[in-house]
């Protein structure tokens, strides 16, 4: 009896410590979190990163199915923010503030960097507003080279990616050495080089060749969430035409070049393509108010102006904070 006790004890213990190996096995052969979140979690430079996705509960998306670009911020580049906005750390920026401006660095897609073309709108997953369905905000990417540029770089509130390609189950990551800031509508025409002359225009100074036009300057930048307009901002050519050889604008003075820009900002708020109606008559913030025209055709968005020209919407919904740009390959010429 003794002796089977003996065998019965031993076997016992065997089995126990084939168990604990199995278990020793089994931990060791663990595959590691590779989705965005968990590549993060291991990354030490991104720990600022992570906290702030934690703290605004959106390390479960990125931790889960999908295929998401995210562009990273250093340590250095959040504690440059937190610094510049008055908080300690991240734990005392609001959750909805800290949320949205995460969403802001996250695309609903994964692109390589390989695949970015050399100027390119994109959409990020940060909301405009607390509604249902509400349009997300758009973010300008540039690559000159192999230099990918966000929202027009740093000085812009972008950045510029430093480290890139990071491959994740789940998408990849781009790191960034400054947080991107959510865009208004005068940070986008900055970041766009298709909008230079526009940006040039409404910055001239009292000495410059359009004249004062801090006033325009000072209403685009007093736009905000709660009070947008929308903005049919026309390209370089479209200001070349306009103020060459017989362009409408050859020798405007101060004051209608000032009523010429203020032709292209609607009173009607944050209007998308998709809200535009065919004969729809649009208020400008003329004094007095003017009105532009919109005529939609097969695939295309017109807006016709008081001469009867018609200038061809050539980018969409260029979503701001404080309003929506629409591209248009013509200055909109007023009654001057």
């Amino acid at each position: 009896m003794k002796t089977n006790r003996l065998k019965q004890f031993a076997l016992i213990a065997f089995m126990a410590l084939g168990l604990t190996a199995c278990s020793d096995d089994d931990n060791n052969n663990a595959q590691p979190d590779n989705t965005i979140a968990g590549i993060a979690s291991r990354t030490t430079n991104l720990s600022s990163l992570v906290a702030a996705l934690n703290r605004a509960e959106l390390t479960g998306v990125l931790s889960g199915s999908g295929n998401f670009t995210v562009f990273a911020p250093t340590n250095d580049a959040f504690a440059a923010f937190l610094s510049a906005n008055g908080f300690a750390d991240v734990n005392a920026v609001p959750v909805p503030v800290l949320r949205n401006l995460l969403l802001n660095h996250v695309i609903g897609t994964e692109i390589a960097s390989s695949a970015i073309p050399p100027a390119v709108y994109v959409s990020t997953l940060s909301p405009i507003n607390s509604t249902t369905g509400a349009p997300t905000i758009s973010m300008f990417v540039q690559k000159i080279g192999t230099t990918v540029t966000i929202n027009g770089g740093a000085s812009n509130g972008g950045t510029t990616v430093a480290t890139a390609d990071i491959d994740a189950s789940n998408g990849v990551i781009h790191v960034v050495n400054n947080v991107i800031a959510i865009p208004t509508v005068v940070n986008h025409v900055v970041a766009n080089p298709q909008f230079d002359t526009l940006q040039a225009v409404v910055t001239s100074g009292a000495t410059g060749a359009f004249g004062d036009q801090s006033a325009v300057l000072a209403a685009l930048n007093g736009l905000t969430a709660a009070a947008p307009a929308t903005v049919f901002a026309p390209d370089n050519a479209a200001f070349t035409a306009a103020t060459t050889g017989t362009g409408f604008a050859v020798g405007a003075t101060p004051a209608q070049v000032s009523r010429v820009l203020q032709y292209h900002v609607t009173v009607a708020g944050n209007v998308r393509s998709n809200q535009l109606t065919n004969n729809q008559s649009i208020p400008m913030i003329t004094n007095p108010v003017q009105n532009t025209t919109v005529i939609l055709g097969s695939g295309t968005v017109d807006i016709r102006d008081t001469a009867n020209n018609l200038a061809r919407v050539n980018q969409a919904d260029v979503q701001c904070s404080n309003g929506v740009i629409h591209g248009v390959n013509r200055v909109l010429q007023p009654q001057l």
